[in-house]
């Protein structure tokens, strides 16, 4: 099968690409070496920034993180939790900071509410008794994989074939263009052709070595960052260190349980992270001073997720920009990637990939998946496509006590059925 586009890359960044370009009346295929979502995007923190995080130090992706705060929400509601978030001063270096950051929100268009500490205690009884000034900013907090099966599902339905455990292992190139994908099937062990006119790398942190395979070098740096998942949900809000990104400066609620983060490590290898005790100390340790009660929390867990940031010469993992950037390259010429980025802003980096996708192959259609709801926004509605068993056994939710707790099963299955049914479309079954 011939495809127009083929997407690299199975986290938000290709999914929202695959959906875009789709939408355009392009053929596409994403391929995804694990499993959709396996990677950075399926361990990122929880939170759907506001932007107030970058507003003082980084005001370019603090524009695009409250924009695309404010899309996700409208077009994905079913995997947001609105929770609002606050920032809080601990020290007196942080209520320094204050006014720095207030005009940071102003330029950026943030809305926000300064809290009297007093009122914040009400509202959130587990702070700090101690914390000197509070700014209220609309952090909310995002369901990874409920949104990113919704886009992959969304993106099938429009005519895209969701290829997982497909990973790219070279490319043929003749006259400076690829003319073949060379795809390893993990689930068989045999090696496949695919073809398509345009080949759009959004593979995250793995992005320097897929594009290594076509003679191609980027400059990236992939920064690892530590979460710490606790037993108990302590508080409703984000509850963010009001100061300069940093280490251990975000408590996010996710779901019943607490996650605290991040780290900020420059590695060698996405594919060989590993973290230590030291990490889940510190964290915790930091945490603390926004919510003591963090030290007698227990620990569920950690994990680690690799950040695809842009290299920029003598800039530090803190200080590099969280915007991205679409490399439309010139050997091959028919090859384009994305680097940098984050969850928040998955959609808007499918946007723009696809804007230099769709110029290469000369169509003028615009994106519309600002405004194009998801599939799962209205979940019970939306499995009336449905028949057989699959359709029984999802609707059963419905009603039930675990009616929420069953969306996320209901799309666990349906991405499934996805992945299955591509792989038969593409004779890999």
């Amino acid at each position: 099968m011939n495809f127009d586009v083929a997407v690299v890359g199975g986290g938000v960044n290709g999914l929202f690409t695959a959906l875009d370009l789709a939408l355009r009346g392009f053929s596409v295929i994403l391929l995804e070496r694990g499993a959709i979502g396996s990677g950075t995007s399926g361990r990122m923190h929880g939170l759907l920034h506001s932007g107030a995080r970058y507003a003082v130090t980084d005001p370019k992706a603090a524009i695009e993180c409250i924009e695309e705060n404010r899309t996700i929400a409208k077009i994905a509601p079913h995997a947001i939790e609105d929770t609002g978030g606050y920032f809080v001063a601990v020290t007196k270096e942080d209520v320094d900071f204050m006014e720095q950051f207030l005009k940071g929100l102003k330029q950026a268009n943030i809305e926000y509410r300064e809290v009297d500490p007093k009122e914040a205690l009400k509202e959130e009884p587990n702070l700090n008794p101690n914390i000197r000034a509070v700014v209220e900013v609309p952090d909310k907090v995002v369901f990874a994989r409920d949104l990113m099966f919704s886009v992959a599902i969304s993106a099938y339905r429009e005519g895209v074939l969701v290829i997982q455990d497909a990973e790219v292992t070279g490319f043929n190139i003749n006259n400076n263009e690829v003319n073949e994908i060379l795809v390893k099937d993990r689930l068989t062990g045999n090696v496949r052709s695919i073809k398509a006119k345009i080949v759009a790398i959004a593979a995250g942190p793995w992005t320097y070595k897929v594009v290594k395979l076509a003679g191609i070098e980027v400059e990236m740096m992939p920064t690892m960052g530590v979460m710490v998942v606790y037993q108990r949900r302590l508080t409703r809000r984000v509850i963010n260190r009001m100061r300069k990104p940093s280490d251990g400066d975000i408590l996010v609620p996710y779901g019943s349980t607490s996650i605290m983060g991040t780290t900020a490590v420059v590695i060698e290898d996405p594919d060989n992270i590993s973290i230590s005790d030291d990490d889940i100390k510190f964290l915790t340790s930091e945490g603390s001073q926004m919510v003591p009660l963090l030290t007698k929390t227990s620990v569920i867990r950690a994990y680690a997720s690799v950040r695809p940031l842009i290299k920029i010469p003598g800039v530090d993992t803190r200080e590099a920009t969280r915007d991205f950037m679409v490399i439309k390259h010139e050997k091959p010429s028919n090859m384009v990637t994305v680097i940098g980025g984050k969850f928040t802003t998955g959609r808007l980096v499918g946007e723009r990939l696809s804007d230099e996708v769709a110029k290469m192959l000369g169509s003028t259609k615009s994106s519309i998946t600002r405004d194009y709801k998801l599939f799962g926004a209205n979940l019970y509605e939306d499995l009336g496509e449905l028949d057989g068993s699959l359709r029984s056994l999802a609707l059963s939710f419905r009603g039930s006590i675990d009616e929420d707790r069953g969306r996320v099963a209901v799309l666990t299955l349906l991405m499934d059925e996805v992945a299955r049914d591509s792989r038969r479309r593409l004779g890999w079954l």
